[in-house]
């Protein structure tokens, strides 16, 4: 299910990262992804606190594993299974609500300089969202055109919910909520359930034994309407689990052993 946090130098979905400039782009355009075929493959996707009152209602709030965990949206329950979006990363249902990560590519912020704190403007050049082709003009003369500072501004946002989101998980892994996680979905004419592991959620019996002073800070500190919100959302499992299904996209089942007998 939820793989671990990427590790790699570039960020999930990046293939390089190209700083916008005047010089180089001041008379390219920008316009949509032509097509996001590995977003369409990707079944978990970096979430953000700021989104999970809504996401709660659409798709499975998990936490991926590893020593620094980020909050996922599963999207499916298996690598390269994603029911709610086309093979080339379209949403299915217009009405769906796509995660911020989704929406923000081919752009992001990014620290040019190891040494400087500044962010800039960065993008994916192979998304090739960015060129000499029609769409919105990146600059008006040597100023930044109104889409641009749109994008910019889309950014600037996701960066700070970023940042309240790594504040979030520092927290919750202090709390020592955080559990493997593990469920079980037994769908009508198989023999055996599905069973589905490689995540973290939160433990509720921990929860419930919480001291009365720590769930009080965590609700004046806003951590606790987060983590319901994820609680809530992992009823979602059983609906990604039946799009599969409908959509073909169900691992074959295999074998379970037999229970030993003495």
């Amino acid at each position: 299910m939820a793989s671990a946090a990427p590790i790699q130098n570039l960020p999930l979905f990046y293939q390089g990262i190209e700083p916008l400039n005047v010089t180089q782009h001041g008379n390219m355009k920008v316009r949509s992804v032509v097509s996001m075929g590995q977003i369409g493959k990707t079944h978990a996707i970096p979430l953000t606190v700021d989104e999970f009152t809504l996401v709660q209602r659409h798709y499975p709030i998990v936490f991926s594993i590893g020593e620094n965990p980020i909050p996922m949206a599963l999207m499916g329950l298996n690598e390269g299974v994603n029911v709610f979006l086309t093979d080339d990363g379209r949403a299915i249902d217009s009405s769906m609500y796509i995660p911020a990560y989704i929406r923000r590519y081919p752009f992001l912020l990014a620290r040019l300089r190891p040494d400087s704190d500044e962010l800039s403007l960065c993008f994916d050049p192979s998304a090739n969202a960015v060129g000499d082709f029609e769409g919105e003009a990146l600059f008006d003369g040597e100023k930044p055109s109104e889409a641009t500072l749109a994008i910019l501004q889309f950014c600037e946002q996701f960066e700070a919910a970023g940042q309240r989101t790594s504040a979030f998980m520092e927290d919750l892994l202090k709390s020592n909520l955080l559990m493997d996680g593990e469920v079980a979905i037994q769908p009508e004419g198989f023999e055996q359930p599905f069973v589905y592991r490689g995540f973290r959620m939160v433990d509720e019996e921990k929860l419930r034994e919480l001291r009365g002073d720590e769930l009080r800070k965590m609700n004046q500190n806003g951590m606790l309407p987060l983590v319901y919100a994820h609680l809530f959302s992992l009823s979602q499992m059983r609906d990604v689990f039946a799009r599969q299904m409908q959509q073909g996209k169900a691992p074959e089942q295999v074998p379970q052993p037999a229970p030993a007998t003495v």
